[in-house]
């Protein structure tokens, strides 16, 4: 990188991240319960793969590298009077824990929240010195 990374770089990156990380998220809940009329067919959570950037020794941040389809395996159910059944009767619910994925939703923007904190911060920090200039 040509210029270090700034306060703001490193929160924005941050946050940006973890906007993917809501977004895969909010996916993952909208496509819960969902059914296909194959194990192949059905839908898997998605997880964002992170990696850390790292300017400078002690200054990093991190992005997203891929988002992939999570191991979790669909669920067969016996629905023979579902339009997808296959022609043994069942269905298959997407692998997608709900409450797993409430709980990474609240973290998620537990981390976004902080991230707007460090630069609430860090404006009022540069804003104060600006004054002491005065």
């Amino acid at each position: 990188m040509a210029n270090p990374l700034s306060v703001y770089d490193i929160a924005g990156r941050a946050m940006s991240a973890q906007l993917v990380r809501l977004n895969t998220t909010a996916s993952n809940l909208a496509n819960a319960g969902s059914v296909a009329g194959s194990k192949d067919g059905a839908f898997r959570a998605l997880k964002p793969v992170f990696s850390s950037v790292t300017d400078a020794p002690g200054v990093a941040t991190v992005k997203v590298t891929q988002v992939v389809a999570s191991q979790t395996e669909p669920t067969r159910r016996h629905s023979p009077d579902h339009p997808l059944a296959d022609a043994n009767g069942d269905v298959w619910e997407a692998g997608v824990d709900s409450a797993a994925e409430m709980v990474e939703m609240l973290e998620t923007a537990r981390q976004y929240q902080n991230n707007v904190q460090v630069m609430q911060t860090a404006k009022s920090l540069t804003l104060d010195t600006l004054r002491l200039g005065k």
